[in-house]
């Protein structure tokens, strides 16, 4: 049976660092990093998102402002916002949560985010430095960069010579996943809903992330004996009983059987992406302040 690979703990441990080096940030430059949230409407999912990303800077001693704006409000009054928290010194990460109404761009939000608080990794200077290799002042999207973490944890930082395999090609996971394991000088294939042969394709990796947001497409004989398998993929099913339960992109109960390692869903890869937010956040306050970046 695979190592489960304890997302949970291994976020805990990042948060502690993350809370350790804030501390030490105050003391030091008497610098508080600080991070605003911004949430516009009601979407019941977006404020489970926003109050548990609020909750989690207090923890760590951050400043940390929510902004809770009404559904009707317009983009330029959000880009307006965005624009004092650009020139608020005391907010070193932004992050809106998305989805946005329909009348507001998202794209155009997003971008308007200066990029060195742009703790979300979206904006395309961050974009950028990421695919060019120039990760010493980007800022990346925080799954695929907790991504990389827990599969550090389990193959060690040199990732040489390995075969990874990117199932999904989006902007937010698949393709910056690709771009982090490339870096680490992984041997890499994209692959998605188009491409042939698609468990042949997953049967040579090395390193398996799954992103693509099907429950349980794939499945064990897909797993290359050994393989680490990263299951990016929260999809909410029903069963028999009439209830539901969470399950990622990965049938776990077969892959678990032939993988080498493995994250459960849930507690894999999804406290990582709010641990890895706070890291951000205290990066950007680092560098802001002159410091060197820290390294979780």
């Amino acid at each position: 049976m695979a190592q489960r690979i304890d997302g949970r703990q291994i976020a805990e441990d990042v948060v502690a660092q993350v809370k350790e080096r804030a501390t030490k940030l105050i003391a030091d430059k008497n610098i508080q990093p600080g991070l605003a949230v911004i949430i516009v409407g009601v979407d019941p999912a977006s404020q489970v998102y926003v109050a548990s990303k609020s909750k989690k800077a207090k923890e760590c001693g951050f400043k940390s402002v929510q902004h809770t704006l009404p559904a009707d409000t317009s983009e330029a009054d959000l880009l307006a916002l965005i624009a004092n928290l650009n020139a608020d010194k005391s907010i070193h990460g932004i992050l809106v949560q998305l989805p946005l109404p329909g009348h507001i761009d998202s794209g155009r939000v997003i971008q308007t985010i200066a990029p060195e608080k742009d703790v979300d990794g979206f904006h395309f200077v961050n974009v950028g430095k990421l695919v060019t290799g120039e990760t010493e002042t980007a800022f990346v999207p925080c799954t695929p960069a907790g991504s990389m973490i827990l599969i550090e944890r389990v193959r060690g930082k040199d990732l040489s010579g390995l075969t990874a395999v990117v199932v999904g090609r989006s902007n937010i996971v698949g393709k910056p996943m690709a771009s982090l394991l490339l870096g680490a000088n992984c041997t890499v294939t994209v692959a998605h809903s188009r491409t042939k042969d698609l468990p042949a394709v997953c049967r040579t990796a090395d390193i398996l992330v799954a992103a693509v947001g099907r429950p349980e497409m794939v499945k064990g004989d897909w797993v290359k004996p050994g393989a680490t398998v990263i299951d990016v993929g929260i999809n909410r099913i029903s069963t028999p009983d009439g209830k539901t339960r969470l399950v990622g992109d990965v049938d776990f109960a077969e892959a678990e059987k032939v993988a080498g390692a493995i994250t459960p869903v849930p507690g894999g890869v999804g406290p990582m992406t709010i641990a890895l937010l706070m890291a951000n956040t205290l990066v950007s306050a680092y560098l802001a302040a002159g410091l060197e970046r820290p390294r979780f």
